[in-house]
This record gives C-alpha cells, sequence and structure tokens, in this order.
C-alpha cells in the first residue's frame, strides 16, 4: 500500500466516524485499515503525517477494541500520544479510549489521571462540551474511590459551567455512584428515580437501584429491578453477574435445581467471561504503566540540539516555540487562578448560608436540598411539571411529590391542609414563579397573596420563610 492509499484509507475512517459509524465494522475491510496504520507508522518519526497517523491511531485502537484486544488497542493509542500531533480533539479522544480500559480494569486512579489529560486535550482545543463530559468522567473515577468531597467539587464546577441537559443527567449518574459507595442507599434509590423519570435507562442505573434495594433489606424491590437488568439487550456481563447473586437469594420462589442452575451460570460467567476478560484488561494497564514510567532517550535531543546550534535559522524557530508554549502555560495559569477564585467565591457564599440556616448542618440535608433544587429546574415549565407529578389526579400526585420530594405531602398531613393549599406548598417548594401558581392551583392573581400568607400562618411561618420551613420539614 501506498503512502497516498494509506491517507486515503485513514479519511475513509475520518468520513464514517462522523457518521457515528466505524471502518471496519460498519464498513470497509479491518486487514486494509491495519495496513494502512502500519504504511503510516514505518516512516520516521520527522517525516510521516503526524495528524493523519495520530487519526490513524485512534481508529485502529478503537477497532481493536471492537474487536476484544485491549493490549493492542492501548499500544496503538500510547502510539498517538507519541505521535507529536497538535491535533488536541484526537488525542483528547484517544485519552479517554485509555481512560475507559483502565476504569474497565478497575484501576481507577490511573483511569482518572487519563481523563485529565483528555480533558485539557479538550480544553485546549476550544471544545467545552466535551470537556464538561471529561469533568464528569473524572468525578465517576473519584466517586468509584468514594471520594466524596473530591467528586462534589468536580460535579459542582460542572452545574456551574455548563447547562447542557444530557451532561446535568450524566452527572446524576455519578451522584448515584457515589451515593452507593458511601452507602447512602435511600439516595441512591432518589437519584435512580430521577434518572427514570428523565427517560434515561441504562443497565448501569437499574443495578445500582437493584443493589441499593439489596442492601436496605428490601428483597422484592431488588428482585424486580435485578430481572429488569437481565431483560436489556446493553446489559453487561458484569452486569448480568452481579444481579444473577439477587436473584439467586432473593427470589423465594425458586427451588434448589433452579438456584443451582443460577449459580453455575454466574460461575460461568466469571470462568468464561470475566476473569480473561480482566486479564485482557490487566495486560493493557501494564502496557501504559510501562509507558508512563520508562526513562527517556536524550540522545536524540542532543543531536537536534547538534543540528540547531549549525542552523541559525532553526535556533530562531526553537525560541518562538518556546515563547508560544509559555503563553499557553500562562494561559492554563491564569484559567486555573479564575476556577480557584470562583471555587473560593461559592465557598465563601455556601458559608454565609449555613451560619444564616443554623439548621442545615447536617450534610446529607443539604445534598437532599440540593437534589430538589435539581428537580425543579429540570421540571420548571407548567407542562413539565404537570405530566411528571400527574398534577391533574391529587391522589397520583401525592404519591409522586412523596417520592421525588422526600416525603413531603406526608410531612404536611399533621396541619390538616386543604387540597389547594396542599398544591400551593408544593409550587412554593418548586419555586414556581406567581403566574404558574394561579394557574395550577388554581386560584385568582388578585388573591394570591393573602392566601399564600393563610397558608403560611396555617403551618406556623410567614410568607417570607415559607419555602424555608417547608425545607426544614424535610430534614
Amino acid at each position: 500500500m501506498s503512502l497516498n492509499e494509506a491517507r486515503d484509507v485513514v479519511a475513509q475512517a475520518d468520513s464514517l466516524w462522523h457518521e457515528g459509524k466505524m471502518y471496519g465494522v460498519d464498513e470497509g475491510d479491518s486487514a486494509t485499515f491495519a495496513q494502512a496504520y502500519e504504511r503510516l507508522k514505518e516512516h520516521s518519526a520527522f517525516s510521516r503525517p503526524k495528524s493523519e497517523y495520530a487519526h490513524a491511531c485512534y481508529h485502529y485502537g478503537k477497532l481493536l477494541r471492537a474487536k476484544d484486544d485491549p493490549a493492542a488497542a492501548m499500544q496503538v493509542f500510547i502510539d498517538a500520544t507519541h505521535s507529536g500531533t497538535k491535533d488536541y480533539h484526537i488525542l483528547g479522544r484517544v485519552y479517554s479510549n485509555m481512560g475507559s480500559i483502565c476504569h474497565l480494569a478497575g484501576e481507577f486512579p490511573l483511569s482518572y489521571e487519563m481523563y485529565e489529560k483528555s480533558a485539557k486535550m479538550f480544553l485546549r482545543d476550544k471544545d467545552t462540551l466535551s470537556y464538561c463530559y471529561l469533568l464528569n468522567d473524572m468525578a465517576f473515577e473519584l466517586a468509584e474511590q468514594g471520594k466524596k468531597e473530591e467528586t462534589f467539587i468536580l460535579l459542582d464546577s460542572i452545574a456551574h459551567n455548563c447547562n447542557d441537559r444530557n451532561v446535568k443527567i450524566k452527572t446524576l449518574e455519578t451522584k448515584a455512584k457515589l451515593y452507593f459507595q458511601i452507602q447512602l442507599y435511600d439516595s441512591v434509590i432518589y437519584t435512580t428515580n430521577i434518572l427514570q423519570l428523565l427517560r434515561y435507562s441504562v443497565p448501569t442505573c437499574y443495578e445500582l437501584k437493584a443493589r441499593a434495594f439489596w442492601h436496605m433489606e428490601e428483597t422484592d424491590s431488588a428482585l424486580y429491578y435485578a430481572n429488569q437488568v437481565l431483560s436489556m439487550p446493553t446489559a453487561s456481563e458484569q452486569n448480568k453477574y452481579n444481579m444473577l447473586y439477587i436473584i439467586a437469594n432473593a427470589d423465594s420462589t425458586l427451588s434448589n435445581e433452579d438456584v443451582l442452575a443460577l449459580s453455575a451460570q454466574r460461575s460461568d460467567i466469571e470462568t468464561d467471561i470475566l476473569i480473561p476478560l480482566h486479564s485482557k484488561w490487566g495486560l493493557a494497564v501494564q502496557l501504559l504503566q510501562q509507558d508512563l514510567n520508562r526513562k527517556p532517550d536524550w540522545r536524540w535531543f542532543w543531536g537536534v540540539v547538534a543540528t540547531l546550534l549549525v542552523v541559525g535559522s532553526c535556533l530562531w524557530l526553537y525560541i518562538f516555540r518556546k515563547h508560544k508554549q509559555h503563553a499557553l502555560l500562562s494561559q492554563q495559569v491564569e484559567y486555573l487562578a479564575i476556577q480557584n477564585k470562583e471555587a473560593e467565591e461559592r465557598h465563601a457564599i455556601l458559608r454565609k448560608d449555613i451560619d444564616n440556616l443554623s439548621q442545615l448542618k447536617d450534610s446529607h440535608y443539604k445534598e437532599i436540598v440540593a437534589d430538589i433544587e435539581q428537580f425543579s429546574a429540570l421540571i420548571r415549565c407548567n407542562q413539565d411539571l404537570r405530566e411528571h407529578l400527574h398534577w391533574n389526579n391529587f391522589a397520583e400526585m401525592c404519591t409522586l411529590s412523596n417520592r421525588y420530594l422526600y416525603n413531603i405531602v406526608t410531612q404536611l398531613q399533621p396541619y390538616n391542609l386543604s387540597q389547594k393549599e396542599l398544591r400551593l406548598c408544593i409550587l412554593v417548594l418548586l419555586k414556581a414563579p406567581t403566574n404558574q401558581m394561579v394557574d395550577m392551583i388554581p386560584y385568582s392573581h388578585s388573591g394570591l397573596g393573602k392566601f399564600k400568607n393563610t397558608t403560611a400562618r396555617k403551618i406556623g411561618t410567614t410568607t417570607t420563610n415559607f419555602r424555608l420551613f417547608l425545607l426544614n420539614l424535610l430534614g
């Protein structure tokens, strides 16, 4: 294969990639792409087209992952990081794949490091959306390690810098994982309920919900969601392995033979699939660790320096490049300084709020408040609220309000409120605007203020402190 032919193959792979397809899987021949990759690799580091070679590494690495060869894929991704390309977007995707392989191997600190490198590449490419996704990936690795404070710092940064709905949904998944790792199982169930409400149904979320119910000894619910996971075509072998344990131990209708069959099936998954897969992922991680720990050979550098001393014009180019690197470093330092300042300001505001609201001392309570704020933002408009809380059916509205708003209806029962008064309390808790309250209670616009004052006094508070009183009930 000629160099031009290899370039054409990489260009075809790029086109398929932008269409959401993969060369060698959806279209094209994997052997042809392997030849193109090897042809580009044959050229020396100074003569081969660096950007095209990096793209070839990315596509070939993805193809090897699809062919279930993570070790070979990792080596190709490592080659991409040494290609010298300035295509930061492709480098961001390369590092993201490396982080994904480390995650599958259970090397969460190393996975965090690779995701961090990926995030920096996307930031240099000014791709803020991908940058936010990678920040969430970093947070997920911290959640896997049960690092609560560090995880929430990253999630807080995403919340203040990204308004993309899909990113925010992914942060909810990260929260669910963190809550599970730190054994806040009621928060796991609450968060996964929100994800289901938003129609984000992936096996991992259902698995977390099943395992949370299992730890809370609610075996019927655990069994229900375990069976849901097994019925999903996208469920991984690891998902199935975890759920088979719950089914075998929670389903009282199973005979001894059925339990033994499930145990045997689970054992087969572990022996035939999971252990070999972890072995492959572990080998891939070893290759990465070797690359990170290798001592660089500086002989080529002294050869380049000798050449630069001979050619004066190259010396000028060298200085110019150093100046650009310094400017970029200054830009990164300035960005980090701004981020640190914003974090300090947010923490100062948070400390002030805590001083004013002495009741909010418990950290779990603050997480409940944050969850309600996020839920309020997600269903702000009339139509969303009517649909998600079944507003026109009072009984169902009460049930769903209890589920998503931490038993608010139950907490208000001692005050013997009317239906309108109870609806007003829920709208106040969700920070609904005046026009929305008038429309959804319903109530006249002119008399709403007096109605709010009467209801507030009935439960023992004032209009000004109405919402704070409701939040305190949830604590």
